[in-house]
């Protein structure tokens, strides 16, 4: 398996200066072989990434000599990005999912980042060299977190005008092992409280931008009333920019923080298929989805837990009883609290739903081996079955 360290860098003025180079390279090879791309496919012949980093690399040193002051990976690693790009792009077009054709990438606008392989750069403690400037070692605020793995490859970005490392490595596959084995707990996400598990508790997301919305408002008005081109809106820019990069932080460290106490904890977890993009639609509800980003949570706990399951998005988790399963029809959005007709039970909306989700998953998967590990602990297979 494959994980990525994110490390902060502190570059000194002529490291950044060289980052900087970098990823201009890197900006421009792209946007080169785009055109090319572009070029060779309205005049009906077929494009390959391959190709074209071979056709760089024969007229890069005649024809733009500053990109020999870089290391010779920045501009390949850029093409082999546009490749996955059209790969990506051909892929939906297939699935029929909305196709994304590759832009071209424009300066202060994307996302500066170059990528290298593992012979273009050096790990030393807290120290990192890159090619064509191994001399300069660029501090980090930490070590890597898997010393005893060699890195595959390192992505260097600038977000709101501070520098990461972005460390890949592989590790061996393994399997983990829970202690609290056959555990389950169901998982049902919402606005008002953002994480709602089938024992009754209630976790509440911070909302990050509810609470700084004025402080951003006041930073864009600045921002807007700044001259283009000028150096206090640089300034106002990248004050705006790295309030925006707190918020996203502060929502990262809640659903961290959450998936990694909920796959520590749970051997199974059942949650629910939501469509995110879907729901991020409704202009009512737009801001405070997107506040509590409950759209990090599926992709988070699917990668620390390798037994998640998740049930139907039409199944009616919060209006099904989950005491008789009478379905009631007249609890709608707003509803908090309703009282099952049939049993008389009183539900809170978001703990029947989760108790739901936690009864419909196990319904649907089933253990079908037990085996035993080298400790003792017990180790199960499941398939998904149909109850129709």
């Amino acid at each position: 398996m494959y994980r990525a360290h994110q490390i902060r860098l502190y570059p000194n003025k002529e490291q950044e200066q060289f980052l900087l180079q970098s990823c201009g390279v890197a900006r421009f090879s792209y946007n080169w072989a785009l055109a090319k791309w572009k070029e060779q496919y309205e005049s009906g012949l077929k494009a390959n990434e391959a190709k074209l980093r071979k056709e760089l690399n024969t007229i890069k040193r005649d024809e733009y000599p500053w990109m020999m002051d870089v290391s010779k990976c920045v501009p390949q690693s850029a093409i082999k990005n546009l490749g996955k790009a059209f790969d990506n792009f051909f892929r939906n077009v297939k699935q029929g999912k909305k196709p994304g054709y590759p832009r071209f990438k424009k300066k202060g606008i994307s996302q500066d980042s170059f990528t290298l392989d593992y012979l273009s750069f050096q790990l030393d403690s807290r120290y990192l060299r890159i090619a064509k400037m191994m001399k300069c070692p660029i501090r980090m605020a930490e070590s890597l977190r898997y010393p005893e793995c060699k890195p595959l490859s390192i992505t260097i970005k600038r977000i709101a005008n501070r520098w990461f490392a972005s460390i890949r490595v592989e590790l061996e596959d393994f399997e983990v092992v829970h202690e609290n084995q056959g555990t389950s707990i169901g998982v049902d996400l919402g606005i008002t409280c953002a994480v709602t598990l089938s024992d009754g508790r209630k976790i509440f997301a911070p909302k990050p931008l509810e609470k700084m919305l004025r402080k951003l408002k006041r930073l864009s008005r600045s921002l807007s009333r700044k001259q283009k081109g000028s150096k206090n809106r640089n300034k106002a820019r990248i004050k705006l920019a790295r309030l925006h990069y707190r918020i996203t932080c502060i929502r990262k460290d809640f659903w961290h923080k959450i998936t990694h106490e909920l796959s520590k904890s749970y051997e199974l977890i059942y949650i629910e298929d939501l469509n995110v993009a879907g729901m991020i639609k409704n202009h009512c509800l737009s801001r405070k989805l997107a506040d509590v980003s409950i759209g990090m949570f599926r992709p988070m706990i699917e990668y620390k837990s390798t037994r998640v399951h998740a049930i139907d998005r039409w199944y009616p988790s919060s209006k099904t009883c989950s005491t008789c399963n009478y379905y009631n029809s007249d609890v709608v959005l707003g509803v908090s609290d309703w009282t099952c007709p049939q049993c008389g039970t009183i539900h809170d909306r978001d703990v029947n739903a989760s108790k739901n989700i936690l009864a419909q998953g196990m319904r649907e998967l089933k253990p079908v081996e037990t085996s035993c590990s080298k400790d003792g602990l017990r180790s199960r297979k499941f398939k998904v079955v149909n109850d129709q």
